[in-house]
This record gives C-alpha cells, structure tokens and sequence, in this order.
C-alpha cells in the first residue's frame, strides 16, 4: 500500500471513531471525551480508564492501547486486522463496551 493510501486509510478509522463517540454523546449513551491530536486519539471514559488509537505510519499500523492489552492491526483483507485476525471496530467495541460498563457498538462507515 502506498503512504498516501495509509494515510486515507487510518483517518478514516480515527474519523469514525471520533463521529461515533459524538453520537454517543449527543444521544446521551455515554460521556466519552475523544482528544485528538494528529495520528493519536485518546478516549477518555466517565470511570477515568482510556483507549488510544495510534497510527504508526513507519509500519503502516494502528495501534490501540486499552484496559485488556495493546494490539497492532494491518490493512489486511479490506480491513484494519489484529494478527489473530480480529477487525479493528470489533474489538473496539468489546473493549469500550468492558471500560464504558454497558454495550458500545463501532462500526466503519
């Protein structure tokens, strides 16, 4: 994959994320804070636990950091892919889902 084409790729994960959290707070679901700052968005739940998501252009991943571990994805397939072969809005979502205490579905756009 070409850089240009990572780049495209990764923000458009960050982006849907971000639009997600926004829903979730303008429908009053969860107060989750999303600060983000180039390649790297942290969400910040309301019992003060965190999920980054970092994108490391060097090796053309997106890296995530939660409660449960850190994993490192790869545009694999047509989708950001873990090693064992997860997709990166499933496991976003069971890990918001654990640190947010109530069911919270990403899903890509």
């Amino acid at each position: 994959m070409s850089d240009l084409e990572y780049h495209r790729l990764s923000a458009a994960v960050l982006a849907t994320i971000e639009t997600t959290v926004d829903r979730w707070l303008q429908d009053d679901v969860i107060d989750i804070d999303a600060s983000r700052t180039g390649g790297l968005l942290e969400l910040s739940f309301p019992n003060g636990s965190k999920i980054v998501v970092n994108t490391q252009p060097p090796l053309q991943e997106l890296w995530v950091a939660a409660q449960a571990g850190g994993y490192h994805f790869k545009w694999v397939d047509g989708a950001w892919r873990e090693r064992e072969g997860q997709e990166i809005f499933a496991l976003l979502s069971a890990r918001a889902s654990e640190q947010g205490g109530q069911p919270l579905q990403f899903q890509p756009d």
